[in-house]
């Protein structure tokens, strides 16, 4: 029996969602998913880049990139490989060659629920790579692991096929299904902001609301 279980990739988000989706903050979508959705913990050590692609999960012991190394036999331009190592932080699972890689094969960018090295060469990059730490202590090789299979990083669940996107201020994945109503949401809210942005640098913003927001709260 292999050490890595390997299962087919789900399919690839549409090109137009993704594009449209690049110019979106991620912030701004967070709001359309009632602020309840996202990673915690895990941090961008890349040149400030937005990431916006398919899932590729991985699950992996911490420490070990066995399951990591495999999964490049299966990624394709486009995916974000998505690597759930429970946040352990003993040993990097990818540095400076691996990040480089997945560049040079398109991926859109990795997600690691576990540490990374080779930072200095990685900042230097806007390959996007999120990590939840850094150490010098290089991987295992040995598995176990798989591909393809549901994972959480940062505690949010991801799903092989999902939309995984990324920017300074965090993580978000959800379904492509989920995708449209939400990007529309969204333009709708950026419209809004950047109405309430005029009024503050014109002198008239309406602060009223506030009055709603604390007479809830007595209660």
């Amino acid at each position: 029996m292999a050490a890595i279980e390997l299962h087919p990739s789900a399919p690839q988000v549409d090109a137009e969602i993704i594009a449209r989706l690049k110019n979106i903050p991620v912030a701004l979508l967070s709001d359309q998913f009632r602020r309840n959705r996202g990673s915690r913990g895990l941090s961008p050590y890349h040149r400030p880049a937005p990431m916006v692609g398919t899932a590729l999960t991985i699950k992996t012991r911490g420490g070990d990139n066995l399951a990591i190394l495999r999964a490049y036999d299966v990624a394709r331009p486009g995916d974000v490989m998505v690597i759930d190592a429970e946040g352990d932080l003993s040993n990097a699972l990818v540095g400076g060659i691996m990040s480089f890689a997945a560049a040079r094969m398109g991926l859109a960018g990795m997600v690691l629920d576990g540490a990374i090295r080779d930072v200095a060469e990685i900042r230097e990059r806007d390959f996007p790579v999120y990590a939840r730490g850094v150490t010098h202590r290089g991987p295992y090789k040995d598995g176990p692991g798989a591909v393809n299979i549901p994972v959480s990083v940062g505690g949010m669940t991801v799903q092989p096929g999902d939309i995984i996107m990324g920017d300074q201020d965090g993580l978000l994945a959800f379904a492509p299904g989920e995708a449209m109503e939400a990007i529309e949401k969204a333009l709708k809210q950026h419209a809004a902001e950047e109405a309430t942005m005029a009024a503050i640098r014109e002198g008239r913003w309406d602060r009223s609301f506030v009055d709603g927001l604390d007479a809830r709260c007595n209660n």
